[in-house]
């Protein structure tokens, strides 16, 4: 089926691009139906037409609760079957998750549950970790706490700082990000009370994916 995506992001929207690229190459059967952001200066937004773009700044509402409020009306407008955040950089609240339970899905860049939050790449460095890595995961009211669908590891090499390292890792994000949205698309990977299915089957450890990287 074609998947109906509305993206959340804040920032440049590389994600974003990888899945636009793969529907324009007719290898995702996707439709991003809006792209909504809490900054609207977001180069993210710019990677669709105006119709498509929403974007509101926090300070701009009473409160966090008033704005997650309207951004999940904005949403449901759209009718999308996922919402992707796709480097959205605000904690969404209780209320919105809520409001769309087990459709939320979120790239992190770690091996969940290794180092929820942020600074990732040098957390890992610091641990000394020989490999690391980004993970797909739904989203629920814990921070970096949904269920993993899928990962993808890149080794930690001799020398690696923590700017090397996350370049290493954006390289499998994006085809991690797009294969998990294919999946979903031809209904092999389904998401039952908040555990996911892989043709039918639970999946109890998250997808292992490897993709080239350097």
């Amino acid at each position: 089926m074609t998947l109906r995506l509305a993206i959340l992001a804040s920032g440049r929207g590389s994600n974003l691009q990888a899945i636009l690229d793969a529907i324009a190459a007719g290898t995702l059967d996707a439709q991003v139906v809006g792209v909504f952001s809490d900054q609207p200066a977001a180069q993210a937004l710019h990677r669709v037409p105006a119709p498509l773009r929403w974007a509101r700044r926090v300070k701009d509402f009473a409160n966090r609760e008033a704005f997650d409020a309207a951004l999940a009306d904005a949403i449901a407008a759209v009718t999308p079957d996922w919402i992707v955040c796709a480097g959205y950089m605000r904690i969404l609240g209780a209320a919105f998750v809520e409001r769309f339970p087990a459709r939320i899905l979120n790239i992190h860049p770690s091996l969940l549950p290794k180092y929820k939050g942020l600074h990732t790449h040098q957390r890992a460095i610091d641990a000394g970790d020989d490999e690391h890595g980004a993970s797909v995961h739904l989203v629920n009211a814990e921070l970096d706490g949904g269920a993993v669908l899928a990962q993808s590891r890149v080794p930690v090499l001799p020398g690696d700082d923590a700017e090397s390292l996350a370049a290493r890792v954006l390289q499998v994000e994006h085809p991690l990000y797009v294969e998990v949205l294919r999946m979903l698309a031809s209904g092999r990977l389904v998401e039952q009370d908040g555990l996911p299915l892989l043709d039918g089957h639970p999946a109890y450890t998250p997808l292992r994916l490897e993709f080239a990287h350097s």
